[in-house]
C-alpha cells in the first residue's frame, strides 16, 4: 500500500528536459510547442500541439539539436530557420 502525502500538500508536476535529460519541476522548464508545422516557445504552457520541455539555457538547446531530440519529441521536422527563431527566443528568455 502506498503512503499518502499529508492533506494540503500539492504534488509538483515534473517534466524532463530533452537536452540534458534531467527531471525538473515544470515551472523551471520552457515548453516548446509544435503545431501544424510551426514551432514556437510556449511560456504559458497552454499552446496547442505537442510539447517538449527544455531548460532555459542555450547548452540544453544545443544538446537537443545534436541528438535531434526536439524533432523526435515534437514528431515533426524543424527547419534551420525555425531553429534559429527558437534560439533567439530562448536567448531573450535567458535575459
Amino acid at each position: 500500500m502506498k503512503a499518502k502525502a499529508p492533506k494540503g500538500t500539492k504534488k509538483v508536476p515534473m517534466r524532463r528536459c530533452v537536452g540534458c535529460m534531467e527531471s525538473k519541476p515544470k515551472k523551471e522548464l520552457i515548453r516548446i510547442a509544435g503545431y501544424e508545422g510551426e514551432v514556437s516557445l510556449d511560456p504559458t504552457g497552454k499552446a496547442k500541439g505537442r510539447g517538449a520541455y527544455l531548460c532555459p539555457n542555450r547548452q540544453c538547446l544545443e544538446k537537443a539539436k545534436k541528438k535531434k531530440a526536439l524533432t523526435r519529441s515534437l514528431g515533426m521536422e524543424i527547419s534551420a530557420e525555425q531553429m534559429e527563431k527558437l534560439e533567439r527566443s530562448i536567448q531573450a528568455f535567458e535575459e
